[in-house]
């Protein structure tokens, strides 16, 4: 008995080290560029794309970094050259998100912004602590303000919803006519996850098991979308790649954290803000659906209550509607570009 007993407290420090260990908070990594990249509203740090990258997008892109406050860098892709279209992708995506839409759309009209939430992609990795909503949203809004930009069209999915718009409330003047993705405003009125695997990564211990050691979210995500096959190496190495080189791969399970799972949860408050500044927007505005999305699919009812003059296309595409069905995006950005160039 007391060589069991034995054992069994020798375990429990074992496992009690363990969790301490894969639940600490990350460490700050602020990536380094090289050159620089001069736009209208000034001079920017330049950051090459590796290899795996750069075979993504072509070679007409720009690729940088916008100091949001010290030590903190928001990656931005661009392309193009005329209207601005500002793009915001979620969790545990990147600004490379929008690759196949900007193909798509006339780059000899549009000046297509891509930037990079914070702790995701190329931009700095910041302690899991550091992610909440209203830290996103301001750092994002600090993105459009140095671009020193008077208006745009926006559009945004998943994290991309609230965190895109959040910025945009913040400087209200900008936004002129938005594409809507599967994504969602304001906060729950009652407790409630927003998928099992939210209910299930929310448990101390249990999501960083799931997430950072035993399995790599992005594996994953082909579950999530319409066409399985949509989703491969190539793309998980697209957003992977630059977390795990990093040594802080913590955002994916703090921002899935960061969903509200009720009226109480530390990120209402900056959801029920972003929920009722949309609430008072009376803009073009179009909504691109992919229905066959587990996590968000069902929320077209609450975005058509929200934009309900707004024309909808649904699609069979899933959660990361963009990497299926760029076509149906691009041509409802056109649209309401169009419409706002031609007020």
């Amino acid at each position: 008995m007391k060589i069991l007993l034995k054992l069994f407290i020798f375990l429990g420090v074992v496992f009690s080290f363990f969790a301490i260990y894969i639940t600490r908070d990350g460490a700050l990594f602020t990536p380094i560029g090289a050159g620089q990249v001069s736009l209208a509203s000034g001079t920017y740090e330049a950051f090459p794309l590796p290899d795996y990258a750069s075979k993504m997008v072509d070679s007409n892109y720009k690729s940088y970094f916008i100091e949001v406050e010290p030590g903190l860098k928001v990656h931005v892709l661009e392309a193009g050259t005329g209207f601005p279209v500002f793009l915001m992708h979620g969790n545990p995506t990147s600004g490379f998100l929008y690759r196949k839409v900007v193909e798509k759309l006339p780059l000899d009209r549009v000046r297509v912004i891509m930037p990079t939430s914070m702790g995701l992609g190329f931009s700095s990795k910041i302690p899991a602590s550091e992610h909440t909503a209203d830290n996103h949203i301001r750092w994002i809004n600090n993105v459009l303000k140095e671009l020193k930009l008077q208006e745009l069209v926006y559009a945004g999915q998943d994290w991309g919803g609230p965190i895109g718009m959040g910025a945009l409330s913040l400087s209200p003047e900008l936004l002129k006519g938005a594409v809507l993705l599967n994504t969602g405003f304001g906060a729950p009125t009652r407790t409630g996850d927003l998928s099992p695997a939210h209910a299930t990564v929310k448990t101390p211990v249990v999501g960083e098991l799931l997430l950072e050691t035993l399995f790599s979210i992005f594996d994953g995500m082909g579950r999530v979308q319409g066409d399985p096959a949509s989703w491969t190496d190539e793309i998980v190495e697209l957003y992977g790649k630059p977390l795990y080189e990093s040594g802080n791969s913590k955002a994916p399970l703090a921002m899935m954290r960061m969903v509200p799972d009720g009226p109480n949860h530390p990120s209402a408050d900056a959801m029920r803000k972003v929920g009722a500044y949309v609430k008072t927007l009376q803009i073009p505005a179009e909504i691109v659906w992919g229905m066959n999305d587990p996590i968000l699919g069902k929320g077209l009812e609450a975005m058509q209550q929200n934009f309900p003059n707004a024309p909808v296309t649904q699609t069979p595409g899933g959660h990361f509607l963009q990497e299926e069905v760029p076509a149906e995006i691009a041509d409802a950005l056109i649209r309401v570009i169009d419409k706002v160039s031609n007020k």
